[in-house]
């Protein structure tokens, strides 16, 4: 009887299968949810809303980056600057560019008001060993 019997590999199981419609469906939606799950975790995929604040908060960055040396040229100019100096060497690490606002250097021209993420930048470059 054994003899009679016929192996069935793998590749003719495969052709002899006949999934029903529902399994079709079924393993189309297990396999788009899945591949969202991959790409969303692994795959460095983002949502809209998360691309516009990355793109927004990068570009924060880059207008505080060249904005900063303005303000050290800005403190340059400033007759009192060894004097503010010292004091600002004195101020605790995030007073620093509270202080650096006060003393106006932070203000851009054309700006009513110090930017206080240049004005940070901008004591970090003052004195960058603390």
């Amino acid at each position: 009887m054994d003899q009679n019997r016929e192996r069935f590999g793998l590749e003719r199981r495969w052709s002899d299968a006949r999934p029903t419609k529902t399994l079709v469906f079924w393993a189309c939606v297990a396999s788009a949810v899945l591949t969202m799950i991959i790409g969303f975790s692994w795959g460095g995929w983002v949502t809209g809303g998360t691309a516009r604040t990355t793109a927004e908060t990068m570009a924060d960055d880059a207008v505080v980056k060249r904005l900063a040396p303005i303000c050290v040229v800005l403190s340059g100019l400033d007759p009192a600057k060894a004097v503010k100096l010292v004091a600002l060497k004195e101020e605790s690490t995030w007073q620093r560019g509270e202080y650096v606002g006060k003393q106006g250097w932070a203000t851009m021209p054309g700006e009513k008001e110090p930017d206080r993420k240049v004005a940070q930048a901008c004591a970090t470059l003052l004195m960058p060993i603390s």
